[in-house]
């Protein structure tokens, strides 16, 4: 599968650069379903009785055993009945789920859209690099898309094709389809229990409903929050008139007024602390990305050799 991209639009995410980040995301050893940690999901052994992969060992037979899994030789040579105990690889998959919605086409040095798109790219990569099965869902202003869990290269291609088309259409600014509540809701009809969560959005949105459908999904799979956010709406720059654009319309922003910078930090400050109770509460891993960053420094620092993540 040849991709390529179409384009070289700075607001469009760009395909070449997230098959680049490919090889930054191998470094990422303390990725959530990487070999060395087998935490929260994965491919990881589990013993079980019945008809597994590996033969292990056996055991005296218990009430409740399948009798299809007794040992006949060894019961007749002991004069007690064994049982077979099966190795089985029980596979619990890596979804990565993108805001791609119109809130997301804002940026003073990358759009939001753009970097989500490349976090996006950077952890697909990472759950092939982990030999799991990546799937996911793509959020736009009024399509999805959907990729399947799978085990491949051209899974992760096409999650990558996916984030390239929808942050393009996002240059046509439309009415939202989609509230953050509707993201949770679709994803917990899509997420098999067990998996492990990326979310990565800006959050602006989140709300009581979109509390309680998270709750759903804490209960059943490990989730991570990938906040992305401008340092523009952190703080406004200096007071004075500047020249703002949604690609479309142009507009001057005064940013002079003393009492309007002080409520614009204010009203940032409080959607922070509301995630982070939130993340507090449901144990959620919290993971912010400045837009102005490298988004792979920040991945390493979590993910990398001497990450949090890896403990």
């Amino acid at each position: 599968m040849i991709v390529t991209d179409e384009t070289k639009n700075p607001a469009i995410a760009s395909i070449e650069s997230m098959i680049r980040l490919r090889h930054a995301a191998r470094e990422l050893s303390g990725f959530p379903n990487s070999p060395a940690r087998q935490i929260t999901s994965g491919s990881h052994k589990s013993r079980i009785r019945g008809r597994g992969m590996d033969f292990e060992e056996v055991r005296i037979y218990q009430p409740g055993d399948d009798v299809r899994t007794i040992d006949w030789r060894v019961t007749a040579r002991s004069q007690n009945t064994y049982t077979k105990i099966y190795t089985e690889e029980r596979e619990k998959p890596l979804v990565v789920i993108t805001d791609l919605r119109a809130n997301m086409f804002f940026g003073s040095q990358r759009l939001k859209s753009v970097a989500a798109s490349e976090v996006s790219a950077a952890l697909a990569w990472a759950a092939l690099s982990s030999n799991d099965r990546l799937g996911g869902i793509v959020f736009g202003q009024e399509k999805t898309a959907n990729i399947k869990p799978k085990r491949s290269h051209h899974s992760v291609l096409t999650y990558i094709r996916s984030l390239n088309t929808l942050s393009a259409e996002l240059l046509k600014p439309r009415q939202d389809c989609f509230t953050l509540a509707d993201i949770f809701e679709e994803t917990q009809r899509f997420l098999m229990p067990g998996s492990t969560l990326f979310v990565v959005s800006d959050f602006l949105d989140f709300d009581e409903h979109s509390h309680h459908l998270l709750f759903k999904l804490v209960r059943h799979s490990k989730v991570y929050f990938c906040h992305v956010f401008d340092p523009l709406e952190k703080e406004l720059p200096p007071p004075g008139l500047y020249a703002v654009t949604d690609g479309n319309r142009r507009t001057i922003l005064n940013t002079s007024s003393k009492t309007l910078r002080d409520s614009y930090r204010n009203t940032y400050q409080e959607h922070v602390k509301h995630l982070q109770k939130i993340s507090e509460q449901l144990r959620i891993d919290l993971i912010s990305f400045n837009c102005s960053m490298d988004i792979m420094q920040v991945l390493g620092r979590v993910f990398g050799k001497h990450g949090r993540q890896k403990k």
